[in-house]
């Protein structure tokens, strides 16, 4: 498995940028993503109906862009989390981690034996078709693998400890629309339950040495959470970045167009 730069970087101590990928799934999206300064995308599954077969294309053409090509999976089933690896996913994001169990069938399902569960089959995309030491291999893949495990519900909350505490979890990802729903304050990001939540988190992550992140809609949202401690921002999604850029360019033309009348 390639080096994971990003896994390298945070585990450094430093912060990553990156984005989220919903809406475009085009050859050239990772590298405009990575042009653009982001140092990891997330090909989201779970609200797209992407296939594997639409992630394969995705990460194939992820392989040769200056980022770390990252899935979120619909679900901890084996099949998703084992074959987008195989696929060259370089870390495998998990939804509504509830329980120490559940962190512990993410690890089992991402990392080879005597770690994990993980069947291997070698000379395929996740090592770039190459032969070489099989045991190098696996080490190198259990070593670079990364896994994110979501908080967003109570369930989540009520068993941060034990999640943040799971061996092989690298980093706690708020859910931040899920984590206020579940908790009977959809949406409001202000409310002290929720601020109490989050705060919990990135203390969790701090504690047993994870990394905290989520995904922001702005530049100002994203300076906030970063001064309470999260370090992997993701900024936003492909088709919310394309909506707010057109419609700003659009809005600026127009009110020119009908001022000059």
């Amino acid at each position: 498995m390639q080096p994971n730069l990003l896994k390298q970087k945070l585990a450094s101590g430093q912060t990553a940028l990156g984005t989220f990928i919903f809406e475009f799934n085009t050859s050239g999206i990772a590298r405009l993503a990575a042009n653009a300064g982001a140092e990891f995308a997330i090909f989201d599954m779970e609200h797209t109906g992407w296939s594997l077969e639409t992630i394969r294309q995705l990460l194939a053409t992820s392989r040769g862009a200056e980022l770390t090509p990252l899935v979120r999976v619909p679900a901890t089933e084996y099949h998703f989390l084992a074959r987008a690896l195989d696929m060259g996913a370089a870390g495998i994001m998990v939804p509504m981690v509830e329980s120490a169990e559940q962190a512990q069938r993410m690890v089992q399902f991402a990392k080879y034996p005597r770690v994990g569960r993980r069947g291997s089959a070698f000379g395929i995309a996740h090592d770039d078709y190459r032969g070489g030491d099989i045991v190098e291999k696996i080490e190198s893949a259990n070593r670079e693998t990364l896994l994110l495990a979501q908080i967003e519900t109570k369930g989540g909350l009520d068993n941060l400890d034990a999640i943040a505490a799971t061996p092989g979890i690298d980093v706690l990802w708020v859910g931040q629309f899920d984590l206020s729903n579940f908790l009977g304050i959809p949406g409001q990001f202000d409310h002290p339950t929720f601020l109490d939540a989050i705060s919990r988190v990135v203390a969790a992550a701090q504690q047993h040495g994870k990394i905290a992140g989520v995904m922001v809609l702005s530049e100002a949202e994203g300076c906030v959470w970063l001064d309470q401690g999260y370090r992997m921002i993701a900024y936003s999604g492909d088709l919310w970045i394309y909506l707010s850029a057109l419609r700003a360019g659009l809005k600026g033309l127009r009110a020119h167009a009908d001022g000059r009348g």
